[in-house]
């Protein structure tokens, strides 16, 4: 696994209030950002810029969103073709065991930036038309009115069917709950969380960090295939930042029934949600909290 932060030199200028600024150089502690290429069978399926870590888990949430992975039993192994010093440079590799899903050791210089699944006989490789061969930054999202259609053909769960209740109270502190698990945040001030919470016993399951908001959600969502824990019924998928259209699709290609966020969510999302069945939460902050769509399912 790479590195998760990074000291870097800055500059801090500080102005008082009566207009005197004074300056200083200092190291400052950053939050590392890396290019991950997700390969299925050799062939190169997806980039993303993501920060090193669970990288098993990103891969299995990614295929999991795309529907072509429900269970750990799905992939046969995982091998981490390492890079010295760029990425995509061909390097020594090692055999992940799934689902644990723990890279061998590396030095230091080994970027570990290529990861290469092998699906389990039986299950179908990703289709040309499926195939993102595409650069994703750390902020993408999949958006489309189309994509709904779409996201409704593959899903292989009924999240409308969930029949989960949820305590507005318990819901409104699950951003703290994940703000306190932040620990690389703590350090950097740089990162997107994602967690998933049981609704029926209010314990947290997983919590990832990552540059990427998709990426921390594919994190968490990996942590349940190879746990196979999908569909993940009667759970609450919590999310900083903002809700978009692609982490509602993520949240219904694993079966979640309440996805939170604590800003605000887009339009596209929010549709989303309402033909998916999935209760959308915005603006969960402090004690109030906005309920986008299925609000059926929030109890006050």
């Amino acid at each position: 696994m790479g590195r998760l932060t990074a000291l870097s030199p800055v500059t801090r200028i500080i102005v008082d209030e009566a207009g005197v600024s004074a300056s200083r150089r200092r190291p400052d502690t950053l939050a590392v950002e890396e290019p991950l290429e997700i390969r299925v069978g050799g062939t190169a399926l997806s980039v993303t810029m993501r920060t090193p870590g669970h990288d098993v888990e990103l891969a299995a949430g990614f295929l999991a969103g795309e529907g072509i992975i429900a269970a750990g039993a799905d992939v046969r192994s995982a091998i981490h073709c390492g890079g010295l010093g760029a990425p995509g440079l061909s390097g020594t590799s090692a055999a992940v065991d799934v689902p644990t899903a723990t890279p061998a050791a590396a030095a230091s210089e080994n970027t570990y930036n290529v990861l290469d699944v092998t699906l389990a006989p039986g299950v179908a490789p990703p289709a040309p038309e499926v195939a993102r061969n595409f650069y994703t930054t750390s902020s993408c999202g999949v958006c489309g009115t189309a994509s709904i259609e779409q996201v409704a053909k593959i899903a292989r769960f009924d999240v409308s069917a969930d029949a989960v209740r949820i305590d507005a109270a318990w819901l409104a502190r699950l951003p703290d709950e994940l703000r306190a698990g932040q620990q690389v945040f703590d350090k950097t001030g740089g990162l997107h969380a994602a967690a998933l919470f049981d609704a029926a016993t209010g314990e947290l399951l997983v919590l990832r960090e990552d540059v990427g908001r998709h990426n921390a959600v594919d994190k968490v969502i990996g942590w349940a295939v190879l746990a196979d824990r999908l569909p993940a019924s009667a759970t609450v998928l919590q999310v900083s930042g903002r809700a978009s259209f692609e982490l509602v699709q993520k949240a219904a290609m694993a079966g979640i029934p309440v996805l939170a966020a604590v800003s605000a969510p887009s339009s596209l999302a929010v549709e989303l949600a309402a033909s998916a069945g999935i209760t959308l939460v915005g603006f969960s902050r402090g004690r109030s909290l906005n309920v986008y769509a299925h609000p059926e399912r929030i109890a006050v």
